[in-house]
């Protein structure tokens, strides 16, 4: 039918906040990618996008590269900051500011990429220290990398640093989305890098709507 990409939200709760019930179906997201996984042969799998509160980063590493293998390298990596308090704290799953949450995004990145490549020696981050990367069996492709988020000062670095793909969750209209957009260009002229090669999308505010995906040429 024309699609590439499935995903599927990261969540335990459901949102009140978009008029919903707290108590209505929602499924862990890993988990479903792996019933995805078996019931599909061609459309890559993904979170759109992974809480990085929600599971330590050397494990994370390791669902992704699973996910890869069994789906037959169809797994991309959706990962933020993270930001629904009540079902961190409904579930007892720590929830620190934003700044801490943002440099366990950064651990995240660079442990991901180091467990899916040839180097499985320690990692110390901001954060986190692994003793050791071990990633067996490896991904069939290193997963290609979103970031989602908005944040200008560190986030949208990160996008620039480490991302195949953005995405943006926004009810900024078209001013907003061109501000960030000329605010990640900045990142990637500051760390050398052609923005054009990280794909850009972007996910309407409205709880119902259908997600518009697009690619930026130019502002």
């Amino acid at each position: 039918m024309g699609a590439s990409r499935l995903s599927v939200m990261d969540h335990y709760f459901q949102m009140e906040m978009y008029g919903l019930n707290a108590r209505m179906d929602m499924l862990e997201g890993y988990t479903t990618l792996g019933w995805l996984a078996a019931k599909t042969s061609r459309i890559d799998l993904g979170l759109l996008v992974t809480g990085v509160t929600y599971r330590y980063p050397g494990l994370l590493a390791k669902i992704v590269a699973t996910l890869d293998v069994l789906s037959g390298g169809r797994a991309y990596l959706g990962i933020g900051a993270g930001w629904y308090e009540r079902e961190h704290k409904g579930l007892g799953v720590p929830s620190p500011g934003i700044g801490e949450r943002i440099d366990r995004l950064e651990d995240a990145l660079k442990i991901c990429k180091q467990m899916w490549s040839d180097d499985d020696g320690p990692f110390e981050g901001r954060r986190t220290q692994l003793a050791e990367t071990l990633c067996v069996p490896q991904p069939l492709r290193r997963p290609a990398i979103m970031v989602g988020g908005g944040g200008e000062r560190r986030l949208l670095r990160l996008v620039a640093e480490h991302a195949d793909a953005w995405n943006y969750f926004t009810g900024a209209g078209v001013d907003g989305v061109k501000h960030k957009l000329e605010v990640l260009q900045g990142h990637c002229d500051a760390v050398g890098r052609d923005s054009a090669t990280i794909k850009k999308t972007l996910r309407p505010c409205c709880m119902g709507a259908p997600t518009i995906r697009t690619r930026w040429s130019r502002i």
